[in-house]
C-alpha cells in the first residue's frame, strides 16, 4: 500500500491523504480548503491533486474548513461514492459548506462586477447544487463507544471511529487493511484536543494495535495553560471591561473556541455575585453552529452534566447571550457603549463582520481584544497577536491601541505534552507520520519523539510526498 500526502503536509491547513491498497482500492481522509497567501490558495484549491473519479471512498475526521472545505469541489469533478463521518459532524458539516459556498457565490459576484477591461470572468470553486450533492453523499457512523463499531468499505478495509475531542464530532479514524495475507492498521488524529477541555470528551486512546500513525502536530513545540486558566483569564477581562465601560472584542471560531467561550461565560456569570454583561454572538454561522451542539448533547462529557442541570439548564444558552442576525443588529453594536462582549467571525480576523467591530474599536485603548484560537501566518490576526502596531483594515491604517491577549488555554488542539501522551498509548506503534503543523515546530516535536520512543521511525512529509508502506 501507499500513502499520498496531498496537503497539511508542512502547513497546517488543506487536509487531504489518500491511502491506496495493493488491490486498488483508494481510500481519501479529508478534503480540506487550503488556507493562506490568496494567489497560493486559488491555484492549490482550483488544482485538485488527483482523479476525483478514480477514489472510492472518502473518510471525513471533523468539520473544519480546512478538512471538508474542498469535498463539494470533489463532488463536482465526478467522485460518486459516500463521504463518511459521525453524526455530529454530518450536520456541522452541512453548515460549514452551506456558508462556504454562500461566501464562494458572494465573493465571485462581487468581484465580477468589478472586473477590468480584458480581466477573465471569476467562477467559484463550487455552487450551492454542489453542495447539495456532496451533504447527499454522507453517511453517518457513530463512535465506537457509542456502538459505531467497525464499518465494512471492500473486503479488505474497514474502518472505526474513536472520539478525537478537538470539536463537536470530531474522530480519530482507524483504519484496518489486509493485504497479502496480513493486517495492518493505520490512524489518523484528524486534528486532536485538549484533555480536561469544556464540553466534550477527552481524546480516546485507540484500543487495537497501531501500526501507522498520522499525527497532528500543529502545536508540537509548546505547551498551553491548563483549560481551568481560561475561567480565570475571562473573569479578569470581564472585570476590565466593567471598571472602563469598555467593549470586549472577540475574533470568533464559529465551531468549537466559541461554544467553548460560551460555556465558560454561562459558568462565570452562573457564580452567585459575578457581574453579569451583555454578550452578543454576531455571527450567523457560529449562532447555528450552537444550535447544533444542542442537538447532540448525547457527546457532551460527564463534566457538562454537573457543571449544569441536564433537566432545565442547557450549558450553551443564559439570559445574557443575544444573537445578532442581521446586518443592521451587527452595526448597531459599534454604536454602543460598554461594558459588554462580542463575539464575531472570522476568527483570523481575515473577513466577515469582526473587521467592522476592530475597525470602531481597536484604537480605544480600555478595550480588549481576546483571541480565542490560532492564527496562522500572514493573517491579521496573526499580525495583531504578534504585537504589531499598525495594521490595515478595509485599506485603512489603524493603531493597536486596544489590550491585546490570547487565550491560549481556549486553544483545541492538543499541545506537545497531550500529543507525547496520545502517540506513547498508541499499542505497537512503528511508524509516524507527523502533519498539519508548520515546518519547524513538526522538527522540534520529531526530536522530542525520537528521544522519547526509540522504536518509533519518525517522518515529515512534504505535500504530494508519497511512501510505501
Amino acid at each position: 500500500m501507499k500513502i499520498t500526502f496531498h496537503g497539511a503536509a508542512q502547513n497546517v491547513t488543506g487536509s487531504k491523504h489518500l491511502i491506496e491498497t495493493e488491490d486498488g482500492f483508494r481510500l481519501l481522509l479529508d478534503c480540506g480548503f487550503f488556507q493562506g497567501h490568496r494567489k497560493e490558495a486559488e491555484i492549490l484549491n482550483r488544482n485538485f491533486p488527483m482523479d476525483a473519479k478514480s477514489i472510492d471512498a472518502v473518510i471525513l475526521s471533523h468539520a473544519h474548513l480546512d478538512h471538508c472545505g474542498l469535498l463539494p469541489l470533489l463532488v463536482k469533478e465526478g467522485y460518486t461514492g459516500s463521504i463518511y463521518a459521525t453524526p455530529a459532524t454530518m450536520d456541522v458539516a452541512a453548515a460549514m459548506l452551506a456558508d462556504a459556498t454562500h461566501i464562494q457565490e458572494s465573493d465571485a459576484e462581487y468581484l465580477n462586477r468589478h472586473l477590468q477591461k480584458n480581466q477573465v470572468h471569476i467562477a467559484p470553486l463550487y455552487n450551492e447544487a454542489d453542495c447539495k450533492a456532496t451533504i447527499d453523499r454522507f453517511v453517518g457512523v457513530q463512535y465506537s463507544r457509542l456502538g459505531g463499531g467497525w464499518t465494512k468499505l471492500s473486503d479488505s478495509v474497514r474502518f472505526k471511529f474513536y472520539d478525537a475531542g478537538h470539536i463537536l464530532g470530531s474522530a480519530v479514524i482507524l483504519v484496518e487493511i489486509k493485504e497479502s495475507g496480513k493486517t495492518k492498521t493505520i490512524a489518523f488524529t484528524g486534528d486532536l484536543g485538549r484533555t480536561n477541555a469544556p464540553i466534550l470528551w477527552d481524546p480516546e486512546p485507540i484500543v487495537e494495535n497501531v501500526d501507522i500513525l498520522l499525527s497532528e502536530a500543529t502545536y508540537g513545540d509548546r505547551l498551553h495553560e491548563p483549560p481551568a486558566e481560561t475561567e480565570r483569564l475571562v473573569r479578569e477581562i470581564i472585570e476590565r471591561a466593567i471598571k472602563h465601560r469598555a467593549k470586549i472584542i472577540v475574533p470568533a471560531f464559529a465551531l468549537g473556541r466559541t461554544q467553548e467561550l460560551i460555556y465558560v461565560l454561562h459558568k462565570l456569570f452562573h457564580t452567585q455575585g459575578f457581574p453579569k454583561i451583555p454578550v452578543y454572538l454576531d455571527s450567523p454561522l457560529a449562532s447555528h453552529v450552537t444550535d447544533i451542539f444542542k442537538k447532540h448533547r448525547n457527546v457532551f462529557d460527564n463534566q457538562t452534566w454537573k457543571d449544569f442541570n441536564a433537566s432545565h439548564d442547557l450549558p450553551l444558552m443564559f439570559e445574557d447571550l443575544i444573537y445578532t442576525r442581521t446586518t443592521e443588529e451587527s452595526k448597531a453594536l459599534n454604536e454602543m457603549h460598554g461594558p459588554l462582549m462580542v463575539i464575531s467571525a472570522s476568527g483570523m480576523m481575515e473577513a466577515g463582520r469582526i473587521l467592522h467591530h476592530l475597525k470602531n474599536g481597536i484604537e480605544n485603548p480600555n478595550n480588549t481584544i481576546l483571541i480565542t484560537g490560532y492564527q496562522a501566518e500572514n493573517t491579521l490576526g496573526r499580525r495583531i497577536q504578534d504585537g504589531v502596531s499598525l495594521v490595515r483594515i478595509f485599506n485603512r491604517k489603524y493603531h493597536v491601541k486596544a489590550r491585546v491577549v490570547s487565550a491560549h488555554s481556549l486553544s483545541a488542539h492538543a499541545d506537545q505534552v497531550e500529543l507525547l501522551e496520545y502517540i506513547g498509548a498508541a499499542k505497537g506503534l512503528s511508524t509516524l507520520f507527523l502533519v498539519h503543523g508548520e515546518e519547524q515546530t513538526m522538527q522540534t516535536f520529531a526530536s522530542l519523539v525520537r528521544s522519547k520512543f526509540s522504536t518509533i521511525s519518525v517522518g515529515i512529509p512534504k505535500r504530494g510526498d508519497v511512501v510505501e508502506i
